[in-house]
């Protein structure tokens, strides 16, 4: 296996000067030269084809004895120096001070076709930023991550990917549920795979700490390798680097909305400069459709990244984001005008997305009344967002009375008990058809651009708990099969068809699929 290997972030960015996993304040640096823990008795369970060949890495290599000792921490890629990367953050909305890669460990940067890869392990030991934690990943954790990320390039979502998922041959002491029941654990090491793994927490990091020559070094270095096209550094460029930070954070949320996507965790050190979904903890995709849903026990209480709310806690954060890059520019009218403009690009392209989620391509007045009912009808009883979406797709605009007919698979419960939601829906279906009149598109061209943009496959929560107790009894095939399924997710897929309907009951309230913590 050989890489072509580009070393520019160690080169053009200030090191720690002590180079050892040893716990502490990391000061005037941006990253710290680390060495994966060794494990005991590795072994890969599975690796994404795709990204492989994104890395110029074959099939054939990523069987290798080398590639399974890179991808789990035990070997270093010649001429490479492994380092985790200095950043703070704001934690449910409080500043938390220095956390940085506390489990990470970015391997090397890679150019493969003229893209730039950063290859990060997850669970491959201590840093000098894991506080009081291990720097470990159990296999639970690493499923979920390995999965998701790949499910989500596929469903079109900004997003980090993953190379491989492998067990480390350690056990790992975890409590779950952070009710005091600690228990020991498969260890597990995910390698992901991005342009880049900076987050917002990075630049709030030395803006924190007053420390502007290396904020400045760290906003050029972003500038010249990931924002090209904004050309030399000046104030003018720096505003122009957050307004295109804040477009692209708002295209990522944009895409969560759309899918269903709840991320469970969006503090600032879990946002990424380049808008891509990173970090998947407690993560879930909405089963019932719910504003007030969230997956994460830690925010069960106050649900501040709930789904109908992330789109405003992406606002918070360029909020934060934008005050550690005041001191490079001086200026607040400038960052306050991109700002603002993020509330009026969201409510616009959020009416957009949702036109096209039912079949609305031209754009009339009152669309957004529309859109609004329909929302407040799938709040009436528990109704599964993925498969309402997928099947109102079948609706034909001359047969307004069969609407309720066509989603019913949607519901958790019989509408059949519930007369006044059936009327409420049949008026929506009415009004629906009416307005579908005004589209030039044939039915089954309508729902042939609806499926495009509407998944008949997510990786709902207790799908990926299947895989994970299968995977604690040492059978990785339902890893392979969801891989596979969730690598095309808006196909019909009919021998998948068991995968297409709504949670089961006994994954309502089990842990995995209902609850879930960081740790997850």
């Amino acid at each position: 296996m050989k890489l072509n290997i580009q070393d520019t972030f160690n080169k053009e960015l200030p090191a720690d000067p002590i180079a050892t996993n040893s716990i502490r304040q990391v000061e005037k640096a941006c990253f710290s030269f680390v060495t994966p823990t060794k494990t005991a008795n590795p072994k890969v369970l599975h690796v994404s084809p795709e990204m492989a060949e994104n890395l110029g890495i074959s099939i054939e290599d990523t069987q290798t004895e080398f590639f399974k000792n890179i991808v789990t921490g035990n070997e270093i890629i010649p001429n490479t120096h492994p380092y985790a990367m200095c950043y703070g953050g704001h934690q449910f909305g409080n500043w938390a001070g220095q956390l940085g890669d506390g489990r990470a460990i970015n391997l090397t940067e890679v150019v493969h076709n003229n893209q730039r890869w950063a290859i990060q392990l997850k669970g491959a030991g201590k840093t000098p930023y894991s506080r009081t934690a291990d720097g470990l990943a159990v296999l639970r954790s690493s499923v979920r991550e390995y999965l998701c990320s790949e499910a989500m390039f596929h469903l079109g979502v900004p997003t980090t990917r993953a190379l491989s998922l492998s067990l480390s041959g350690d056990q790992v002491l975890r409590d779950v549920l952070y009710n005091g029941n600690p228990a020991y654990e498969k260890g597990a090491i995910v390698s992901r795979v991005a342009p880049s793994f900076l987050r917002f927490g990075n630049y709030q990091i030395f803006a924190s700490r007053q420390d502007h020559e290396s904020l400045k070094t760290l906003v050029d270095y972003t500038i010249k390798h990931f924002y090209t096209n904004l050309g030399s550094p000046s104030k003018e460029t720096y505003l122009q680097f957050f307004q295109e930070v804040s477009s692209r954070s708002l295209d990522m949320v944009l895409h969560w909305q759309r899918v269903g996507f709840v991320h469970g965790v969006m503090n600032t050190d879990n946002m990424s400069i380049l808008g891509l979904t990173i970090d998947y903890g407690p993560y879930g995709w909405l089963e019932g459709y719910d504003y007030g849903w969230t997956p994460n026990t830690t925010d069960a209480q106050n649900k501040r990244y709930r789904y109908g709310k992330q789109p405003e806690m992406v606002l918070w954060n360029l909020y934060q984001l934008a005050n550690a890059l005041y001191p490079l520019i001086e200026e607040a009218a400038g960052l306050e005008a991109i700002l603002e403009n993020y509330r009026t690009q969201y409510d616009e392209k959020y009416l957009d997305m949702m036109r096209s989620k039912i079949g609305l391509f031209t754009e009339i007045e009152d669309d957004a009344t529309l859109i609004q009912e329909l929302e407040e009808n799938l709040h009436l009883t528990e109704t599964d967002m993925t498969i309402f979406f997928r099947n109102l797709s079948q609706f034909e605009k001359e047969n307004p009375d069969n609407g309720s007919l066509i989603i019913q698979d949607a519901f958790y419960e019989s509408l059949e008990q519930l007369p006044e939601i059936i009327q409420t829906w049949n008026n929506w279906f009415h009004r629906y058809s009416t307005r579908l009149a005004f589209e030039k598109e044939t039915n089954v061209e309508r729902a042939q651009k609806m499926n495009l943009v509407n998944p008949k496959y997510v990786l709902r929560n207790y799908m990926s708990q299947l895989a994970i107790d299968a995977a604690d009894k040492e059978d990785y095939s339902l890893i392979d099969e969801l891989f596979q399924l969730l690598k095309n997710p808006y196909m019909d897929q009919p021998e998948s068809k068991k995968w297409f309907a709504k949670r089961p009951d006994w994954a309502r309230n089990k842990v995995g699929c209902s609850m879930l913590s960081c740790s997850s």
